[in-house]
């Protein structure tokens, strides 16, 4: 399968270069600088990412471009670009300002393959402290802006460019034409990444890999799950032994509606009922990590209990998806601290059983457009993305199944009223979080004491960054006036208006 490679100096913007390459339907693998896979056919070009380093520090990431420069295509972006002037014989030096936003684009070579089809003119995005104030004998200027004379290059004699902007981002406006120029022009991809392409192959790989074996996967009822085993059930069809388990933090009602929305697509799927164990080794626990632990913990014993008793089980399916395995393999190194409530976590080990992951080269859009293709329902498919833990953190401080009951109640208004005003579709995430204070309030004649819930929606794309949804006031009015009539023991509702950064989406 032809690709395209993405060497990552740990640039923000990483994922987005591989978000739009995949857009133009090619294929394309994001790997640190310093762990470069082996170069084979595959390989049709290489992009560098931007960094948060300047190339003049004494750690700058200093990738070994041997096998690279001048054999492939190659195109450096913002710090790839002056890595590519700088450790061949140019200069970089801070810029008199900061090159921050928007600037215009003047292109000074317009039969350029990289700037084929671009007006003379247009809008790019920088962002930079450092810039290219010298290139290499070799470099020749290809475009510039008012303030950056070396915004565009190429190399003579070699398909290697560099720019010192980013055309993967939204404000750079003929950016996808640009990179078009690069993966489809220069490199020769085919553009045969498909929804439809990466489920045959899927298929496929997995009936050579799995045979007759068996494989048991833990459903969610979330988008990562259910495509995953909707992949494995038209790989080894009976042989898929899918175990929901209710933990008793799931949404109101969810545990039967999801249950029945598996009846029509031929799972082998089986519902366990385990809320009083969970909620019972959360009782008095208000720290949210061990809430987190405590879950992990229980979701293992259950799911094991569960699959212990399929004979003949030999691999455990799991969602994982590609913003996971970037994540485990950063430039910065693996992630800090993994996610202790990952559905799955501890299972490999305590049950003795290959893994199997179907979606591990995708982005959470990607799996919905596969999710479509494999025709499985919209209502499935346009789930917002749900917590491992459940209401779990989304109930600051003690969980209790009045609490839990509580903000069932309020969570099934406030998603309930999203749908019927045509606003679900539009937010990536909503959900109602309970906090653990309690306000004055008046109904009728009487002074009450009560709760205080907060309300979220984030737009994302993949959730690595969010931002706050401007949902109308009328809307917002209606449903906490809806909540604060319906639910008994919630008298003030508030609207979070937080981004990631800084914030998270969860509260916990």
């Amino acid at each position: 399968m032809e690709k395209i490679l993405i060497l990552d100096f740990g640039s923000q913007y990483t994922q987005l270069i591989a978000r739009r390459v995949r857009e133009l339907n090619v294929y394309c693998e994001i790997h640190p600088f310093d762990k470069i896979p082996a170069i084979d056919a595959s390989v049709r070009g290489v992009i560098l990412s931007g960094s948060p380093y300047s190339v003049r520090d004494e750690h700058a990431p200093d990738p070994d471009l041997s096998a690279i420069k001048g054999r492939l295509p190659l195109l450096g972006v913002c710090y790839g670009a002056q890595y590519l002037a700088h450790a061949f014989g140019g200069e970089v030096n801070p810029a008199p300002s900061r090159e921050y936003g928007r600037a215009m684009l003047t292109v000074g070579d317009a039969q350029d393959p990289l700037m084929h089809g671009l007006p003379r003119t247009t809008q790019v995005w920088m962002s930079h402290g450092d810039t290219i104030t010298s290139v290499p004998v070799s470099y020749r200027l290809i475009a510039g802006t008012e303030d950056v004379r070396v915004a565009a290059f190429r190399v003579e004699g070699e398909r290697t460019w560099g720019i010192q902007f980013h055309p993967e981002v939204y404000h750079s406006t003929d950016g996808t034409q640009l990179l078009r120029n690069f993966v489809v022009g220069i490199c020769g991809c085919a553009q045969t990444w498909t929804p439809e392409s990466f489920v045959e192959a899927t298929v496929r790989d997995l009936r050579a890999k799995l045979g007759d074996d068996r494989v048991v996967l833990g459903l969610s009822g979330g988008v990562d799950s259910t495509v995953a085993a909707v992949l494995l059930h038209k790989a080894v069809g009976r042989n898929l032994y899918c175990i929901f388990v209710d933990s008793g933090l799931l949404r109101k009602g969810e545990f039967d509606e999801v249950l029945e929305s598996y009846k029509d697509m031929g799972l082998n799927v089986k519902g366990v009922k385990a809320g009083a164990k969970f909620l019972g080794d959360l009782a008095g626990v208000s720290d949210p990590e061990r809430k987190r632990k405590i879950i992990g913990r229980d979701f293992v014993e259950v799911f094991n209990d569960e699959a212990q008793r399929i004979e003949h089980v030999r691999w455990l399916g799991q969602g994982t998806i590609y913003p996971d395995v970037i994540e485990s393999c950063s430039v910065n190194g693996p992630s800090a601290t993994i996610k202790s409530h990952h559905n799955v976590g501890g299972l490999p080990e305590k049950m003795h059983l290959g893994i199997v992951e179907p979606l591990r080269l995708l982005f959470k859009d990607e799996v919905r457009r596969v999710g479509r293709s494999l025709g499985i329902s919209e209502r499935l498919i346009g789930r917002h993305p749900f917590p491992g833990p459940g209401l779990a953190i989304r109930i600051l401080g003690e969980i209790t199944p009045e609490k839990v009951e509580i903000l069932q109640n309020v969570d099934k208004i406030y998603i309930d009223a999203l749908r019927a005003a045509g606003l679900y579709d539009k937010v990536w995430q909503a959900g109602a979080i309970l906090l653990p204070v309690r306000s004055v309030g008046v109904m009728g004649d009487e002074r009450t004491y009560e709760s205080c819930v907060a309300l979220r929606a984030v737009a994302s794309t993949d959730g690595m960054t969010a931002d706050w949804v401007h949902l109308p006031y009328e809307f917002l009015s209606d449903v906490s006036n809806e909540i604060i009539n319906k639910v008994r023991g919630v008298n003030r509702v508030v609207y979070d208006i937080s981004s990631k950064p800084p914030a998270t989406i969860e509260w916990e």
